[in-house]
């Protein structure tokens, strides 16, 4: 039975027994896309909603870091937020759904975000000597999201996982904190929100109430256990986040899901302050501690 809902979940044959499928993989589909429209896309690899007149979901629910793209469109040009895994090809699903010039913008230069940024010619990042190693491009990284357990059901035709890395990409300009893209008819900020990597940043749509959170929030486990983590820059961003969502009707974060309740930001820092004045216990993992609260955690160092 859940051999065959998965396959009816990813419509793609799965070499795979029931038994094998990994648990992240038995939670899908999550009921939170049940109520968003569904769009055809150009790569299978990828689902894509439609989260919001203009706002696309690029969704890649067969890897288990569930990484979620966005683009989102003016009359002019279009941002694509991120990039994804580089497993599928991001440009081809990008060109079903609009034809505008593309301005790539990543949350931060994790692996995971920045896979498909070699395939455009226009991405700009934050200026850190982090992003600038990253830019570079590896193999590490991109070769343990295949590990077993990290995939659910078939990898795309073609693809050699053996070869698997992460690209090189160009950095056409630097952004900074404030920056404004006129999009034509939307506008969209820039916020430097530090802590999880140096380069972290979240996107605000002020007009449409549309707070695209990166890998600073999202509702589930929070990873903030990398040797690039500043725990104390992360406590910041996350108190300028929360200052925002009165102004806010919907947060858009960059894993599982790509609808989260405004709320949850405060939620997130009143936890974390709790977590980092001792006054809640830890699970621990090998080689690192998970503080859990209702509907997220945060995965640390030791």
């Amino acid at each position: 039975m859940r051999l065959i809902l998965c396959a009816l979940l990813f419509a793609a044959p799965l070499a795979v027994f029931a038994d094998d499928i990994p648990d992240w993989c038995k939670k899908l589909p999550r009921p939170e896309y049940s109520a968003l429209k569904r769009l055809t896309s150009r790569d299978a690899w990828f689902e894509i909603y439609e989260v919001r007149p203009g706002v696309f979901a690029i969704y890649e629910p067969r890897q288990s870091e569930e990484v979620i793209s966005y683009l989102i469109t003016g009359s002019a040009r279009a941002i694509l937020f991120d990039t994804g895994m580089g497993i599928g090809d991001m440009r081809l699903a990008v060109s079903g759904l609009t034809r505008l010039p593309v301005i790539v913008l990543n949350s931060h230069t994790h692996n995971d975000h920045v896979g498909g940024n070699w395939q455009f010619d226009d991405v700009r990042d934050m200026d850190t000597a982090f992003t600038r190693e990253n830019a570079k491009g590896s193999a590490a990284d991109a070769q343990a999201e295949l590990a077993p357990g990290e995939v659910c059901g078939a990898l795309p035709q073609g693809f050699d996982s053996k070869s698997y890395a992460t690209k090189p990409w160009r950095i056409t300009s630097w952004i900074r904190d404030g920056d404004r893209i006129d999009l034509g008819g939307r506008a969209v900020e820039v916020l430097a929100t530090p802590g999880h990597t140096p380069d972290s940043i979240a996107l605000l749509d002020r007009e449409n109430g549309l707070l695209f959170s990166g890998d600073t929030f999202y509702p589930a486990e929070i990873y903030l256990y990398r040797p690039e983590t500043d725990l104390d820059a992360y406590e910041r961003s996350m108190q300028r986040l929360a200052g925002l969502a009165a102004q806010v009707r919907l947060v858009l974060p960059s894993h599982n899901v790509p609808v989260a309740d405004p709320e949850m930001l405060a939620r997130v820092l009143g936890a974390f302050r709790q977590v980092r004045a001792g006054k809640v216990k830890a699970v621990r993992r090998t080689g690192w501690v998970v503080y859990e609260f209702d509907r997220f955690s945060f995965r640390m160092r030791r």
